[in-house]
């Protein structure tokens, strides 16, 4: 497993970190077989596996859940869990959930926006934290590009330089102008990961259920489909049935 030093080191060295999102022990398995770097317990989990139409539906109890089938499916694998919808809204409750979410296998905590106070205590107590700016899925009220105005690409930059000094590990920028991924990623000395923010970040991120084809649906503009295992199974099930209708 990557310690953080040695996910801060790949920065260093020139090297990309790669990270997917895996909610289940099946899948973490499948990502730690093929040598991950990290896997997002992700609060998309919502969306991809209980068919909710926003990540705000669910809470501590979905994630700990699904952080423990993972770290049992990828025990070699450094694990981040997300903060959920409402688990950091004070740093007394989110030092409680994160510890929460370690207890439940994960090695590091990711929230979104520039929570100082949140960020703050969970470093004081020994909690490796990645930010995640841009695109705030949580409390976003439009989906778009996130950082095209000077004032939206000003107060981002910002955000990024405070939670870098503050001393989080890592950082997702995501859906923001690949330029501005480029100057963030430039700045900061924590690992920034991007999910539509270009390619001169430290690292990619994508969800597991984009990357190989299992929802049978259209995928965001900046992911990439890399198997269709949807058809896949659509064909095995179909074959199943055909030989149980053959006896």
């Amino acid at each position: 497993m990557l310690s953080i030093k040695e996910i801060q080191n790949k920065k260093k060295n020139g090297e990309k970190v790669s990270v997917i999102t895996a909610y289940d022990f099946a899948f973490a398995k499948m990502a730690e077989a093929a040598h991950i770097d990290q896997i997002l317990v992700g609060d998309s989990l919502a969306n991809v596996m209980l068919g909710y139409s926003s990540t705000r539906e669910i809470g501590m109890n979905e994630m700990i859940i699904f952080t423990r089938g993972v770290s049992k499916g990828a025990p070699n694998t450094h694990i981040i869990s997300d903060m959920p919808y409402l688990s950091d809204s004070n740093p007394t409750l989110a030092l409680e959930n994160a510890k929460l979410l370690l207890d439940a296998g994960a090695h590091s905590v990711k929230l979104e926006g520039a929570k100082e106070d949140v960020i703050e205590i969970l470093l004081k107590n020994n909690i490796p934290v990645m930010g995640h700016l841009g695109l705030l899925p949580q409390t976003a009220k439009s989906f778009k590009q996130f950082g095209k105005t000077s004032e939206e690409a000003d107060q981002l930059l910002k955000d990024a330089m405070t939670i870098d000094k503050l001393g989080v590990y890592s950082m997702v920028l995501e859906h923001v102008p690949e330029t501005l991924g480029t100057l963030i990623s430039h700045r900061v000395s924590a690992v920034t990961i991007g999910i539509g923010a270009g390619e001169s970040t430290d690292g990619q991120v994508l969800v597991l259920h984009d990357v190989l084809g299992l929802n049978g649906g259209k995928i965001p503009p900046f992911a990439k489909k890399f198997a269709n295992i949807f058809e896949i199974g659509v064909q095995g099930i179909s074959d199943y049935i055909q030989s149980i209708a053959k006896k």
